[in-house]
């Protein structure tokens, strides 16, 4: 009789979700595109199982696209609490069947029927998967593809940068205010290109400079912490994040892993601050003499995976060896940028990173070759740094 009872608690909760069916709004709505139709396949499961240790409650809801490459379909769960280690639980809302995770629309589709069916004052996006930041991943020939976030192996397709900003941009007006946080629970995602993107309608962003390992964030800390403080705040959310993130790893967590990690939470509010110190900064390098320009780009910074990725702090503080760099354009930029990073932690390796890389590329065919994507870019147009970039390169040539 039990089990009749439950089968039928669970096909009315189905049913009340898929026909339309729209909850009174609770306080938070976290929605988290999981692609699975790749490497990271096993982990989608893993990181839901983390989810069920703590699960929905009458303040939020956690809300997921799950796709396995291995099953060949997607997903949609409201995430509920389970002491079941073994196995995903949580109610399937619907059965996508195959669905193209690399697809912006995919992400777009899911955010809409998430905002529809789970109304609430704030909203977190999350997107899981591979990332490459703002740029395009070498293969083993040394062409180039687009990758940047939700790589999809079936398909072939990923979501570019741009278009992750296009979908921030129609979930601010469809919920009527800015997104309140968007996360990357991917590598190499913390950066100004990305974070300019989405900057007019997103409120706060998470993302690593580095890459991840393929366990990802620790979902149980994280709600955990997060469902203990009534009346979480967006901010106060993204720091909770970046704490137990990098404190998994520093101690090892269940899984007894000692990596190295960053992670790091930006106020996009203060992108324009930012963006104007830099531009002040980006002029000073254009007024230096032909000889201390050549010395740029050899200026060392904490680089990472992609070696075009620089940190933007330690490249600034570095900077300040060629004398005529001024010193107030410096102070400059780090003030906007302790007001744009709310939070910042690393382990040990990363200890010169400070919360914010940017394209650096060190040779001038990974410019030649990228520039032309990243011209389109709203960073770029904000602070034209490709053509400091080409400039910097044609003083390089003898």
């Amino acid at each position: 009789m039990k089990k009749i009872l439950a089968t039928l608690i669970t096909f009315l909760l189905i049913f009340a979700y898929t026909t339309g069916f729209s909850t009174s709004p609770k306080k938070w709505t976290f929605l988290i595109f999981i692609n699975g139709n790749n490497s990271l396949d096993s982990y989608g499961a893993y990181n839901i199982k983390q989810m069920e240790k703590i699960g929905s409650n009458d303040q939020m809801n956690v809300v997921v696209q799950w796709a396995s490459y291995r099953a060949r379909k997607s997903l949609r769960l409201l995430v509920e609490k389970s002491t079941d280690p073994s196995q995903v639980t949580s109610p399937i809302l619907q059965d996508l069947g195959l669905v193209d995770m690399g697809d912006y629309h995919s992400l777009e589709d899911f955010i809409k029927w998430g905002v529809e069916n789970f109304p609430a004052e704030h909203y977190f996006i999350e997107v899981w998967n591979h990332g490459s930041g703002w740029n395009k991943k070498r293969n083993s020939k040394d062409d180039v593809f687009s990758n940047d976030i939700s790589s999809d192996d079936i398909s072939g397709h990923s979501i570019k940068t741009t278009e992750l900003g296009q979908v921030m941009s129609k979930v601010a007006k469809l919920i009527g205010h800015k997104v309140d946080i968007y996360g990357s629970d991917a590598c190499l995602m913390s950066m100004i290109e990305v974070a300019n993107e989405m900057s007019d309608s997103v409120n706060y962003f998470v993302g690593s400079e580095e890459v991840e390992p393929g366990r990802g964030w620790p979902y149980d800390d994280f709600l955990s912490q997060w469902t203990s403080i009534s009346n979480a705040q967006p901010d106060q959310v993204t720091k909770i994040l970046v704490d137990t993130y990098v404190k998994s790893y520093e101690e090892g967590g269940s899984s007894g892993d000692l990596l190295e990690v960053t992670l790091s939470a930006f106020d996009l509010t203060k992108v324009d601050d930012l963006n104007a110190a830099f531009n002040k900064l980006n002029t000073n390098i254009l007024q230096l003499s032909a000889s201390d320009r050549a010395k740029v780009l050899s200026i060392p910074a904490q680089r990472f995976a992609f070696d075009d990725y620089a940190d933007l702090l330690d490249f600034t503080k570095n900077l300040s060896q060629i004398s005529g760099i001024d010193p107030q354009n410096i102070a400059n930029l780090q003030n906007a940028a302790d007001k744009f990073i709310i939070a910042n932690k690393t382990t040990q390796k990363y200890i010169n990173a400070k919360g914010l890389s940017f394209w650096l590329p060190v040779i001038d065919r990974d410019y030649l070759n990228r520039s032309p994507r990243y011209n389109e870019l709203k960073f770029n147009l904000n602070t034209h740094w490709s053509d400091t970039l080409r400039i910097l390169f044609q003083g390089t040539k003898k």
